[in-house]
């Protein structure tokens, strides 16, 4: 069985135009966050958990917008925008996997600032090379293992509709049912409050100390705190944004036009993949260091 997207605008009329926009933003996407970890890879003073965990968090963004890009290019080209039901339902897998991993990855980095922050002293006998790896393997391995569930019961739903109002699968497919599953919304429910929200109240937890600390310390430790805690923060509070738009988006019913939905489905696909390398290439003093270094030589040749 194959599922159409009917979530194009006037394809027909634009169809070029949207093939050159978004192939040039999955250019930029792909270059600017492949270059920070290859910084982050190949400078060893950067070879720090905090470093770690942002090169971490961009390549997610690259598995991420692989997971969608190339197959909406694939559409913009083609005559009928189709995807088989197994393909969907991979996309589907691999979308929440990375889109929730990333807020697994900013809780990580949270605890990685806390201790930095708050126990400088024990910093290197907790974050050890063990706890990265471990840290790191559950946002990733733990989560894929745990959305193999909901995609086992979606897959055995019976489908009424195969036509999606979106132009990549997301939680929209569970629209095509032809009963509502209970299960699947519970699980979906579990899965949301496990890889979302425990993370950000850990993380709002985790800085609530920061700041407490920082407060009654040095402006030294308070500097040192907003150069690295900011950008997360930043990061953080944009994606929840958009994922809470993107799930609002996939569970309302299509009175909303095509043009809304995909302006809201766009976002959480373009600005944090876009912008994450932006953010840490900036705020952060030493990867802007090597950045900059790595601009001159470029330009010097």
């Amino acid at each position: 069985n194959f599922c159409t997207f009917s979530g194009h605008v006037e394809l027909h009329k634009y169809r070029y135009l949207y093939f050159m926009v978004v192939f040039t933003v999955y250019i930029l996407i792909m270059c600017s966050n492949s270059t920070i970890v290859y910084l982050i890879w190949n400078h060893s003073d950067l070879h720090e958990p905090m470093y770690i965990f942002i090169a971490a968090l961009l390549l997610n963004s690259v598995l991420f917008s692989t997971n969608i890009y190339p197959k909406l290019l694939i559409d913009f080209l083609s005559e009928k925008q189709i995807i088989s039901y197994r393909a969907c339902l991979v996309q589907f897998y691999m979308f929440y996997v990375f889109a929730y991993s990333e807020f697994l990855l900013l809780a990580a980095m949270a605890y990685d600032r806390y201790v930095s922050i708050c126990k400088p002293l024990q910093y290197s006998t907790i974050m050890r090379k063990k706890t990265v790896v471990i840290f790191l393997a559950l946002s990733w391995l733990l989560l894929a293992c745990y959305r193999v569930g909901s995609v086992t019961l979606t897959a055995n739903q019976k489908f009424c509709s195969f036509t999606l109002e979106m132009i990549f699968c997301n939680n929209s497919i569970f629209k095509l049912f032809c009963v509502p599953s209970s299960a699947v919304s519970l699980y979906g429910v579990l899965y949301f409050l496990w890889c979302v929200i425990f993370p950000l109240l850990f993380i709002l937890f985790t800085y609530n100390r920061i700041f407490i600390i920082c407060y009654h310390n040095s402006g030294e430790v308070r500097s040192k705190a907003a150069q690295t805690c900011f950008p997360h923060l930043l990061v953080l509070i944009n994606y929840f944004y958009l994922l809470v738009c993107g799930l609002i988006t996939a569970r309302i019913e299509s009175d909303i036009s095509n043009t809304a939905r995909i302006v809201m489905n766009l976002q959480i696909i373009l600005y944090n993949p876009l912008f994450n390398p932006v953010i840490y290439g900036l705020k952060m003093k030493e990867i802007h260091k090597h950045l900059s270094r790595l601009l001159r030589l470029c330009k010097m040749n």
